[in-house]
C-alpha cells in the first residue's frame, strides 16, 4: 500500500466510514423539539442583534447588541457548519492514531489533554492581531469591522484552522510549507516554503514589537510577565513528574500563582525594585530574543504547553468578564456605524479605502494565515484524537474572534475625539492637547483640551496622545467598562494598567509558540537538503534552526524599535498583507488536498474564502507597491524622504539625517518584501490550480503524502465535555475525563 510515502487516496466514502460509525459526534441524528426550540431562540437573538446594528441611523446603541449578534452567530456556526465540515467533508476518524500517539518522544510529539491543548492552541494563535487590528479599523466605524470579524471567522478563518490541522495531523504534523511542497509540486512548493518562512519572520517581529511597546518602562508589567515563566515550569514538572494527569489540580495552583504575580507586580512597581524591572525597549528586545530561543528548544511539556495553558485562563477569563461587564454596564457605541473615512480613504489612523484595507487591518479574529502555521506546527504533534480538530481548530478561532469583537467594543465606546487623539500619529495632531483638540475637531469629532488632559489623568498617565498601536485604546476602553462595574472612577487607573499587562501576556504566548513553529518550518525545509533535519528533535538542527528564526525576527524587531515613524506604523500594513497572503497559501493547500482526495464536491468550503482572500490581499499589495499617495505606498514614502535627503532637508517626524535614512531603508525593505510576497503567492496559486486541474482530469494520478492508517490505543472525548456515550467508554476503560492510553481497544 505504501512504498515511497505516497498513496492513491480512495473515495472518502470508503475511508474509515465504518470506523466512524461508532463516533457519537459523527452521527447526524435528529434534534429533539427542545433542542430545535433552543437553536431557534439562539438564531433569533443573533438576528435581532444584527438588525439593530444595521438599522441604526445616527443614534447611539448599546454595545450589548453587538455582543448578541456575534454570540448568536458563533453558536450557529459552531454547532452546524463546523459539524458539517468535520463529519461530511473531512470524515474525522476517532479510531485513527495521531502523530502524537505514534511518534511520542516527550519533546515535540506528546499526546496532550484536549483542555490543555485547547489552551495552548488558543494562546498560540491569539496574539496582537485580535487586540490591535480591530481597534485600528474602528476609524471606519463599528459596522464594517464587526461584519468582517464574524462572517469572516465562521466561513473562512475557523475553517482554515480546522482543515489545516486535520491535514497536517494526517501527515505527521508536517508544516504548511512542506505540505505545499509535497502536495502542490516542486515549483509552487518551493515558492510556498520561501513565502511562508519569510512571512513568519515578519509576523513574529510585529507581535514582539507590540509587547516591547507595552512593557517598556513598566516594572509592573515586566515583573508579572516574567513570573509566568517559572510558574509555567513548575506546572510542567508538576504534571509530568509530581502529579501526572492532575489537570484540574495544577490549573487551580497555576491560576492562584498567576493572580499573585499580577498583584505582586503592583507591589514591585511601588518598591525599591522598580528600577530593576524598568527596562528600555532595546533591553527588552534582547530579553525577548533570549526567551524565544529557550522556548523553542526546551521540551514542549516543560514550558510552552503549561505557559500557554496558564495564559489562556487569563485571556479567556478576562475577556469573559469584559463581556459580562458590557451586559451589566450597557455602554453605548459612540463611534458612528460607518465614518466618512471609509469612503474617503484619508483616515489619520491608517490611509486607504475600506476595501481592501479593513480586511487587511483586521486579520486575526477573522482570517489569519499565522493560525495555519500553528495548526501545522505544534498542535498536530500534540493532539490526542482526530475528532478533536473541531473543538481545537474551529473552536479556538471562534474564541479569538470574540476577543476581536470585544476590541471593537472597547474602541467604539470611547468618545470618537478621544479615540482619534490616541490613535493618530504625532505628525498629524501635534504634541499638545491644544493642537490635538484642533486637529481632531478638523476630522469632524470635537473634543476639548481639558477632556484630553482629564482622560490621561484618570488613568495616571502623563499623556494619551498618539499612543498608537491599539493596545492603549483597548486598555482605556476596558478600564471604562470594568470601572463602571467595580470601583468607579477611582479604579480606572488600576484597570488600565491591568489591561496593559494583560495585553502583553496575551501576545507573548504567540511569540514563543510562533518561534517553535518557525523552527519546525525551517527544519522541514532543510530536511529536503540534509535528512537529519527531518527529525525535528535532532539537537544540532533544533539549535541551529531556532537561532536562525530568532535572529530573523529579532532583526526586524530591532529595526522597528529604532524607526522614527514608529515600528507599528511601518510594519503593521506589511504584517496585515503578509498574514492574509499566508492565509491564501493555507487555503490553496487545503483546496488542493480536498480535490486530490476526491472531495471535489466539497472543495468550495475552502475555495470560496480563498478567492475572496486572494482578491483582497493582492489588491492591497498592488496599492502598497504602486500608490503615489505617500501615506499608502511604500515606494512613494521612500521617494519623499529620499528627496528630502537629496535636498539636505530633515522631514518630520525624523529629527536628523540618520533617521531620514532609516525611513528610506525601512520603506524600501517593506516595499520589496510586499512585492516579493505577492509574486510568490501568485506562483503558489497558479501551481495549485494546475495540480487541481490535473487531479480532476485524471483522478487516478493524484497521490497524497498521507501516512497509512494505524489503530489508536487512546480513548479521549472529542469536545470540551464528554458526551454520555464517551463517559461510558471512558468508564469502561478505567479512565477519567481526560482520557488516555488503553492496552486493548474497548469494544
Amino acid at each position: 500500500m505504501i512504498d515511497d510515502g505516497t498513496r492513491v487516496m480512495p473515495e472518502p466514502e470508503a475511508t474509515g466510514t465504518q470506523r466512524n460509525a461508532a463516533s457519537p459526534d459523527s452521527r447526524p441524528g435528529s434534534l429533539s423539539p427542545r433542542s430545535i426550540a433552543a437553536w431557534v431562540l439562539v438564531g433569533l437573538v443573533g438576528a435581532i442583534g444584527w438588525g439593530v446594528l444595521a438599522l441604526s441611523r445616527g443614534e447611539e446603541i448599546s454595545a450589548a447588541w453587538l455582543l448578541a449578534a456575534a454570540l448568536g452567530s458563533y453558536a450557529i456556526g459552531y454547532r452546524f457548519y463546523s459539524r458539517f465540515i468535520a463529519n461530511r467533508v473531512l470524515k474525522v476518524d476517532k479510531t485513527r492514531a495521531t502523530p502524537a500517539e505514534r511518534l511520542d518522544n516527550g519533546v515535540d510529539f506528546h499526546p496532550t489533554d484536549r483542555r490543555v491543548l485547547f489552551g495552548h492552541h488558543f494562546a498560540a494563535v491569539a496574539g496582537a492581531g485580535p487586540l490591535v487590528g480591530p481597534v485600528l479599523a474602528a476609524q471606519m466605524g463599528y459596522l464594517p469591522g464587526t461584519i468582517w470579524i464574524v462572517v469572516g471567522v465562521i466561513f473562512a478563518g475557523a475553517v482554515q484552522d480546522m482543515v489545516t490541522l486535520f491535514f497536517s495531523t494526517r501527515r505527521d504534523g508536517r508544516s504548511l510549507g512542506q505540505m505545499a511542497r509535497d502536495e502542490i509540486g516542486p515549483v509552487g512548493g518551493a515558492a510556498a516554503l520561501l513565502a511562508v518562512f519569510a512571512i513568519m519572520i515578519i509576523l513574529l517581529a510585529v507581535l514582539a514589537l507590540v509587547i516591547v511597546n507595552a512593557l517598556a518602562h513598566s516594572p509592573w508589567g515586566v515583573f508579572s510577565i516574567g513570573m509566568t515563566i517559572p510558574i509555567a515550569l513548575f506546572m510542567g514538572f508538576y504534571l509530568r513528574v509530581l502529579r501526572p494527569g492532575r489537570v484540574t489540580e495544577v490549573s487551580l495552583i497555576g491560576v492562584a500563582l498567576l493572580l499573585l504575580a499580577i498583584v505582586a507586580g503592583g507591589w514591585v512597581a511601588e518598591s525599591s525594585l522598580a528600577d530593576t524591572f524598568t527596562l528600555e525597549k532595546e533591553t527588552l528586545v534582547i530579553w525577548m530574543i533570549v526567551y524565544g530561543f529557550l522556548a523553542s528548544v526546551l521540551p514542549v511539556w516543560m514550558l510552552l504547553a503549561p505557559r500557554d495553558y496558564l495564559s489562556t485562563f487569563m485571556k479567556v477569563g478576562t475577556i469573559a468578564l469584559l463581556a459580562v461587564g458590557v451586559f451589566i454596564a450597557m455602554p453605548t457605541l459612540k463611534m458612528p456605524a460607518v465614518t466618512d473615512f471609509a469612503s474617503r480613504g484619508d483616515g489619520p489612523v491608517f490611509a486607504g479605502s475600506m476595501f481592501p484595507f479593513v480586511f487587511i487591518t483586521i486579520a486575526c479574529g477573522a482570517l489569519s494565515g499565522f493560525h495555519a502555521l500553528v495548526s501545522s506546527g505544534t498542535t498536530p504533534k500534540m493532539i490526542q484524537k482526530e475528532t478533536q480538530v473541531r473543538m481545537i481548530g474551529y473552536g479556538a478561532m471562534l474564541t479569538e474572534s470574540f476577543v476581536a469583537v470585544m476590541a471593537v467594543i472597547t474602541a467604539c465606546i470611547l468618545e470618537p475625539g478621544l479615540y482619534f487623539a490616541i490613535n493618530s500619529p504625532g505628525g498629524v495632531i501635534g504634541t499638545t492637547v491644544e493642537s490635538a483638540s484642533q486637529a481632531v475637531t478638523n476630522f469632524g469629532f470635537a473634543i476639548s483640551p481639558e477632556a484630553l488632559a482629564q482622560a490621561a489623568k484618570d488613568v495616571e498617565e502623563t499623556s494619551l496622545l498618539s499612543r498608537t498601536g491599539g493596545a492603549p485604546t483597548f486598555a482605556l476602553g476596558m478600564s471604562e467598562i470594568f470601572a463602571s462595574v467595580i470601583g468607579g472612577g477611582s479604579m480606572k487607573a488600576f484597570w488600565y494598567h491591568f489591561a496593559i499587562m494583560f495585553e502583553a501576556l496575551f501576545i507573548l504566548t504567540t511569540v514563543d509558540a510562533g518561534t517553535r513553529v518557525g523552527r519546525f518550518m525551517l527544519q522541514d525545509t532543510l530536511g529536503n537538503v540534509h535528512k537529519s533535519f527531518k527529525d525535528v528533535s535532532w539537537k544540532p538542527g533544533v539549535w541551529l534552526a531556532s537561532a536562525v528564526v530568532v535572529g530573523g525576527w529579532g532583526y526586524f524587531l530591532w529595526v522597528g524599535v529604532k524607526d522614527p515613524l514608529g515600528g507599528i506604523n511601518q510594519l503593521f500594513p506589511l504584517f496585515g498583507i503578509a498574514n492574509q497572503l499566508l492565509a491564501a497559501v493555507a487555503l490553496a493547500v487545503c483546496t488542493t488536498l480536498l480535490v486530490k482526495s476526491r472531495r471535489l464536491k466539497w472543495a468550495w468550503v475552502t475555495a470560496v474564502p480563498l478567492a475572496w482572500d486572494a482578491t483582497v490581499t493582492l489588491t492591497a499589495s498592488y496599492q502598497k507597491i504602486f500608490s503615489e499617495d505617500v501615506r499608502v505606498g511604500f515606494f512613494a514614502q521612500r521617494d519623499k524622504y529620499q528627496a528630502g535627503i537629496d535636498a539636505d532637508k530633515v522631514l518630520p517626524p525624523a529629527k536628523n539625517m540618520e533617521e531620514m535614512q532609516t525611513v528610506v531603508t525601512n520603506a524600501t525593505v517593506d516595499g520589496v518584501l510586499c512585492a516579493l510576497f505577492a509574486l510568490l503567492i501568485i506562483i503558489v496559486l497558479a501551481d495549485a490550480a494546475r495540480t487541481c486541474f490535473k487531479a480532476i482530469s485524471n483522478p487516478e494520478s493524484a497521490k497524497l503524502a498521507e501516512v497509512p492508517w494505524t489503530e489508536s490505543k487512546i480513548i479521549a472525548p472529542a469536545g470540551l465535555f464528554p458526551t454520555a456515550e464517551e463517559r461510558a467508554e471512558l468508564t469502561a476503560a478505567g479512565l477519567d475525563s481526560g482520557g488516555g492510553h488503553v492496552k486493548e481497544p474497548v469494544a
